[in-house]
């Protein structure tokens, strides 16, 4: 045997033995192999921050796996959006997002292609409606006075909502386009700060959730966005009674998404978890119970509705004269 075949065999042991032992580790480290972190771009005890913390207590049901969630808040979600890029993208950084962190992107006339598009959108967990909040003990508080109202004010009346550009805004503008009215939108720092003020008599309406009236006996969802009534809110009406099309399926939704790139077997291992905690009993009563519908929806689907969300912010920022 000449040198040169005695060296081609060596180097093909060589390879056989290395994509063994790396087959070998790969059979003994499967995903995951070391705690994966969930990133919240909330404070703790946000909505976010509770959803992926009672999402960890449950999934230990069915998974050894780790999870260490953390909080890295600011500017809109894109600090935290912004950490895990700069993470590998390995499947053991998550973050999670809301409707909010997508909406805000195009209000603040951020890099679409990259606080947005550069994630996998893997897996969402829950819709949340959207709804018009009023005082009860206002005199203006029913949908009907609050139409006749703004179109009395033309234009003055005041809504109100935490931030500038976020989802709650985008939801107020569909609103006063589909039911042909206008008026002001005055944020606040925060959702109870904005409630606070409706409860003082500062506007005479909110852009939230349905469970945002919970523990707050004054304020009552005057229209909800669903194609039915709530059975948690029966005397909620939707829009399509109050005669405003087109606003049956607006939504707060919570998820995660993952760095583009993140190897498909730990996108289908966290798919997998996250449809066997849908079914749970414990998460679907704890959410169910604040009108929030429980899914699973995987990476099609939930792409489909981010790219919506896009698109409905770019058209109502523009109307309205947020961006250009």
């Amino acid at each position: 045997m000449n040198n040169n075949r005695v060296r081609m065999l060596f180097v093909t042991l060589a390879a056989v033995l290395i994509l063994s032992f790396a087959a070998g580790a790969a059979a003994k480290n499967p995903f995951p192999s070391k705690p994966i972190r969930i990133i919240n771009y909330v404070a703790p005890g946000g909505l976010m921050d509770v959803t992926t913390r009672k999402f960890t207590d449950v999934a230990s049901k069915y998974t050894d796996a780790v999870f260490v969630v953390e909080n890295r808040t600011g500017a809109g979600g894109l600090i935290g959006a912004e950490y895990v890029l700069g993470q590998p993208a390995d499947g053991y950084t998550i973050f999670a997002p809301t409707t909010s962190v997508v909406v805000q992107v195009v209000a603040t006339g951020s890099d679409v292609d990259k606080y947005i598009w550069g994630f996998d959108w893997v897996s969402m967990l829950m819709k949340d409606p959207e709804c018009i909040i009023s005082n009860v003990k206002l005199p203006i508080h029913d949908w009907a006075d609050i139409v006749k109202d703004a179109k009395a004010k033309g234009g003055d009346q005041i809504w109100v909502g935490p931030s500038t550009g976020g989802n709650d805004h985008l939801m107020a503008m569909k609103v006063w386009d589909k039911a042909g009215i206008s008026a002001m939108w005055i944020p606040f720092e925060s959702g109870p700060k904005a409630m606070a003020a409706l409860m003082g008599g500062q506007g005479v309406a909110y852009v939230g959730n349905p469970a945002d009236t919970t523990g707050r006996p004054d304020l009552i969802v005057c229209a909800v966005s669903s194609d039915e009534r709530l059975p948690q809110y029966p005397d909620a009406p939707i829009f399509k009674e109050l005669g405003v099309p087109d606003l049956d399926d607006e939504i707060m939704w919570r998820g995660f998404s993952v760095k583009k790139g993140t190897p498909p077997e730990a996108v289908a291992w966290l798919q997998d978890l996250v449809e066997k905690v849908a079914n749970d009993p414990e998460w679907k009563t704890f959410f169910e119970e604040q009108a929030i519908e429980v899914v699973a929806y995987r990476t099609d689907e939930f792409t489909r509705i981010v790219k919506k969300n896009v698109e409905d912010a770019e058209k109502y920022f523009k109307q309205f004269g947020i961006i250009k």
